[in-house]
């Protein structure tokens, strides 16, 4: 049988740790399922899946992503002071809470809380990663053939990927 390589419309697995750096560790799949995602449907970061097209199973390599090729640069309008009766009265608001939030088209929105005063929170919805430089090390595991129904979803079902 023809070993199947990466490229758009293929499901991959692949293991990988993900470093910044300073050498923290920020991600992993070590001790987990691999990471199965469908090649040219953006389910993971442009840059990474860029360097992984014609790769096989069993092919390692060290991929370092820039932040315009990750999750962007930081963006300092992202940092907004909202006031304290924006949240709910019974959470117990603490630096570095994460929370979801809508935006005014009612689109999710991630925020994780820079900074408390009084009657005011500082939110930033910048990814966490924003304007960090990202090195993966990727093992490809597995390439085939997507179902039709992963197709049409636009996203693996399965080990390692999307379960409804």
């Amino acid at each position: 049988m023809e070993t199947q390589t990466i490229g758009d419309g293929k499901v991959v697995t692949i293991h990988y740790t993900l470093t910044l750096d300073s050498g923290e560790v920020a991600d992993s799949s070590a001790g987990r399922d691999p990471l199965a995602y469908l090649h040219g449907a953006q389910n993971i970061i442009p840059g990474l899946e860029s360097q992984l097209a014609g790769k096989a199973p069993g092919d390692k390599l060290d991929v370092k992503v820039q932040p315009e090729d990750g999750y962007g640069p930081r963006n300092d309008e992202a940092v907004q002071k909202v006031p304290r009766s924006a949240f709910p009265a019974d959470v117990d608001l603490q630096e570095g809470l994460s929370f979801q939030a809508q935006d005014p088209n009612g689109h999710p929105l991630m925020g994780t809380i820079a900074a408390l005063e009084d009657d005011e929170v500082t939110v930033d919805f910048n990814h966490p990663l924003a304007g960090q430089t990202l090195n993966f090390a990727v093992e490809v595991i597995g390439v085939r053939e997507p179902t039709a129904e992963e197709v049409q979803h636009g996203h693996v079902h399965g080990p390692g990927g999307h379960q409804h």
